[in-house]
């Protein structure tokens, strides 16, 4: 008979964050594989972390199942991230114990939970270090230790230490069962797709349709891992790849997908890609879905991008195709849903990176004075989230982008040894190279081959 072993839910941001003075990103992934998982290994203890971010706003009911039913929580509270204090608070709500927080020692919490014991750690200039990391998961192991010994009776809970007879939340037994193995299951799938993701592309697109197949067999893991399948699908930047996602996508429930603007915003861009396969009208079905959203959700960086970048496809095959009037109308066009995006909020470099190349492209009396002014603001865009320093792919593909377009040849190579150096998947490296070959044709000689290098590069990164 399998030993029971109670369930650890951690709740924390994922990837890299800023902290509260904006002054160091924080590696949460470090935190969690340095220090968290190690700790709960140690004991008889297994573990799941939370995963919205990945989940396209899709999923609800598997965060709450783990937040009323995982025996044990850990919830990271450095960053003062709202959707972590929800789950927190939904916590304390239903269970009198076994929840423990644990912060960064660099600032203070909100006085709303200050008063609770934290589980602290120490970081330098925003990392973990190894020393750091083994004190941080000694001092968890031990907490975890005193929640295991009596998981129901040290209360931890602010609602049940200072309300008298607090009920908190009782669930019906048949809420319970198979919880445990849903946990089980939906990790057991994302390692299955980290597996199938890093075979040779055609490998990869059968694996991750067997296991879409799987999933579409009533599977109750099916929408919290949609996210998943589209990301696996939209990293291998191929016709079988796009499709995958349309398909997965179409097969949905209404309900599911009318309700996630992340998974119409990646159909959409699937559709797109598809259409240079098939020309047929994907592209159209593609605009119809992104303007949707914006007439109800208005402007965003996201979504107002998307919408860009298929009329910067347009207006590069107008120019292959040798129809420049029909060109100067798509550019327009891109110009425009680009300079909406990066206005709705000028702290995305994105759209604001995008826009300036375009500029560059239309290169009129006019959109050189754009060009001058919103330069320095993608610039201080991307620098505040790292710029060159950042381990975030499309942070630096930016600063080579803004480099090559200022002809800034030893910047350019910087942030292109940066690429080289980190992680990034074929979708990515693609685009660069397609942004990169508008900016070839601005320049003539010596100028031209340095772009071409580069290019070259850069698809070399995932070649076969």
């Amino acid at each position: 008979m399998e030993e029971f072993r109670p369930l650890v839910f951690v709740a924390m941001p994922f990837g890299l964050k800023w902290d509260q003075t904006r002054t160091h990103q924080i590696d949460f992934d470090r935190i969690y594989e340095a220090g968290i998982r190690p700790a709960v290994a140690r004991l008889p203890l297994e573990i799941i972390r939370a995963d919205e971010e990945r989940s396209g706003g899709i999923i609800h009911l598997p965060m709450y199942e783990r937040l009323l039913l995982a025996e044990i929580a850990i919830v990271d509270a450095t960053t003062q991230n709202a959707n972590v204090f929800y789950e927190l608070g939904v916590r304390h709500a239903a269970r009198p114990a076994s929840t423990i927080i644990v912060s960064t020692i660099d600032g203070p919490l909100p006085f709303d939970i200050a008063m609770i014991r934290t589980v602290p750690y120490t970081l330098v200039d925003g990392v973990l270090t190894d020393e750091n990391a083994a004190a941080f998961a000694d001092a968890l192991e031990a907490r975890l230790k005193t929640a295991l010994a009596d998981l129901n009776n040290v209360q931890d809970s602010p609602l049940f230490q200072l309300i008298p007879k607090f009920p908190g939340i009782e669930l019906p037994h048949d809420a319970c069962e198979g919880f445990r193995d849903r946990a089980r299951y939906v990790d057991a799938v994302r390692d299955r797709l980290a597996a199938a993701v890093a075979l040779d592309k055609t490998a990869a697109a059968a694996q991750i349709r067997a296991i879409e197949d799987e999933l579409s067999k009533g599977s109750p893991a099916n929408a919290e891992l949609t996210m998943d399948l589209v990301l696996a699908y939209r990293g291998l930047d191929t016709q079988d790849g796009w499709a995958g996602i349309v398909r997965l996508v179409e097969n949905l429930p209404e309900p599911v997908r009318e309700s996630s603007v992340t998974i119409r915003e990646q159909y959409a861009l699937a559709l797109n890609r598809l259409y240079t396969f098939n020309k047929g009208d994907e592209r159209r079905r593609a605009i119809e879905i992104l303007t949707s959203i914006v007439a109800t959700q208005g402007d965003s960086p996201e979504t107002c991008a998307l919408i860009g970048r298929i009329y910067k496809d347009q207006y590069s095959e107008a120019i292959a195709a040798g129809q420049n009037l029909k060109a100067s109308g798509f550019l327009e066009m891109a110009i425009e849903w680009y300079g909406r995006g990066f206005n709705a909020d000028p702290r995305d470099y994105f759209p604001g990176v995008n826009l300036a190349t375009l500029l560059a492209i239309q290169n009129t009396d006019e959109s050189k004075a754009e060009l001058h002014r919103v330069v320095p603001a993608i610039s201080f865009a991307v620098a505040r989230l790292g710029g060159m320093k950042s381990a975030d792919y499309w942070q630096v593909a930016t600063v080579l982008e803004l480099a090559v377009l200022g002809t800034e040849w030893a910047d350019a190579q910087r942030a292109l040894a940066r690429i080289l150096a980190i992680k990034s998947d074929p979708m990515q490296c693609n685009t660069t190279v397609a942004n990169l070959a508008l900016y070839q044709k601005l320049y003539t000689g010596d100028d031209a081959g340095k772009v071409g290098e580069i290019i070259d590069a850069l698809q070399g990164v995932h070649a076969a």
